[in-house]
């Protein structure tokens, strides 16, 4: 008999600071260790990297692993879905906790790499072990982790499938069925298929968008979107400053695509702008025209703006960080005037990404877009697709795994209750084969 238990250590109350812990007998195996950003902007000058954990516990940052002095068992292993930091955030502060090696796909573990090198309070000397999607990693005789492909608004993603002697269990958090990616392969639905035919004890899903009805449009429907907006105008001499996610790598390289059609020359703005990028042409997930430009510190950024300004802006495609309002971000500073781009009447801005739905990031979208358009600006708002699966992608996921339980993660009651109501449908039965699991609780399953 294998006693396993399924522990919610964070990301089961809210949005972000996604924790699983999966206990197997008595090995453990962490999926994900996220920050939850708005906490952290709530309060101003926060220098996240000289704080203590405990402090950043206190504060709702980043996950409460406190409980997990309760689980009886041995830390083996911390693995990373991929490298959004509500997922990857909080390794630079919990994972020096445990004596156990962090597994991750190339970009992701590059990612966790910086977030290490940064740290300023903790010495992290977790060893950093890369697998590729579609590898495997044993930990003991009979414990297997694999690493299956999956899509999301960041490459490099996957689903993380945990091999022991009563099946596999499936931790299926932040993804998208997108069968037509713009970078990338699609989700390796094959395997998928077999796993579930194999037996899945249980699986850990995502309840981000459960409750919108229908299927996420493919990241191709955004692509044709974004250059319609860009390229669809008689107004093409007019400034034009576009925002995405500095993490959605498919989407910015659609944009920097669509500036050289414009005869535009890109230029990426701001300090993720610069790391995610950088980092992903450096592994070779994409390549970059010759003429596109990268600035990363603020001086840097300042006087490329007053180039632009010189030289002209309807030579140039600025793609810069700020898209929710975040304070000291590249659109924010525009907004109040504290760069040299001025916004004149009928200049362009774009928002390549949805306003995340917490009432601080709600806030500061909204004094953005207001302070913009008091200049003038013209603001095309909506223009992106999300990375998280709709109803009726989780439906399909849930009828191809068909695990024996399955437990709504990454999300809010309201996103679990969605997710239920849908597992119901499928002939779940909440609190025998659903689980409705909050922070700190652990579920035992007997096998």
């Amino acid at each position: 008999m294998t006693d396993i238990g399924i522990i919610a250590v964070g990301g089961y109350n809210e949005m972000g600071r996604n924790m699983t812990a999966i206990r197997v007998d008595d090995n453990i195996i962490i999926v994900d260790m996220g920050l939850r950003l708005d906490r952290v902007q709530i309060h101003e000058d926060v220098e996240v990297d000289k704080m203590h954990s405990l402090d950043l516990i206190e504060m709702g940052a980043i996950p409460d692993d406190t409980i997990m002095k309760q689980v009886n068992g041995n830390v083996c292993a911390i693995v990373c879905t991929h490298g959004h930091l509500d997922h990857i955030g909080a390794i630079p502060k919990l994972a020096h906790r445990y004596s156990a090696p962090i597994i991750g796909t190339p970009y992701t573990t590059a990612l966790i790499q910086q977030q290490i090198d940064s740290e300023r309070k903790f010495g992290v000397k977790n060893k950093v072990i890369t697998v590729k999607a579609g590898g495997t990693y044993q930990i003991t005789d009979d414990l297997s982790i694999e690493l299956i492909r999956m899509q999301h608004s960041i490459i490099d993603c996957v689903f993380v499938a945990i091999h022991t002697p009563a099946g596999a269990i499936l931790y299926a958090c932040d993804f998208k069925l997108d069968r037509t990616p713009t970078l990338g392969e699609a989700p390796d639905f094959d395997r998928l298929r077999e796993l579930g035919e194999e037996g899945v004890v249980a699986m850990i899903v995502e309840s981000t968008n459960a409750d919108h009805p229908g299927k996420t449009p493919s990241e191709k429907i955004a692509h044709d979107m974004v250059r319609d907006v860009l390229l669809g105008t008689e107004e093409s001499h007019v400034g034009m400053v576009i925002t995405t996610f500095a993490s959605h790598i498919a989407r910015i390289n659609s944009i920097i695509t669509f500036a050289e059609e414009m005869g535009r020359i890109p230029v990426l703005m701001g300090r993720s702008m610069d790391k995610y990028v950088v980092t992903a042409k450096d592994l070779g997930y994409i390549d970059l025209p010759k003429n596109v430009e990268i600035y990363g510190k603020r001086r840097e950024i300042d006087k490329a703006f007053a180039k632009i300004m010189k030289n002209g802006k309807e030579k140039y495609l600025p793609i810069v960080t700020g898209h929710q309002g975040e304070p000291g971000a590249i659109l924010g500073r525009m907004a109040n005037g504290e760069t040299p781009y001025e916004i004149e009447s009928g200049d362009r801005v774009i928002f390549s990404a949805n306003v995340i739905p917490t009432p601080m990031t709600q806030a500061n979208r909204y004094a953005v877009e207001t302070k913009l358009r008091m200049r003038g600006a013209r603001i095309y708002d909506g223009v992106h697709v999300s990375g998280h699966a709709y109803r009726e992608d989780h439906w399909e996921l849930l009828r191809m795994i068909n695990p024996e339980h399955v437990i709504p993660a990454h999300g809010h009651i309201h996103m679990h209750s969605s997710y239920i109501e849908m597992a119901e449908d499928a002939g779940y039965v909440l609190g025998d084969t659903v689980h409705l699991l909050r922070n700190g609780e652990e579920l035992y399953i007997e096998e």
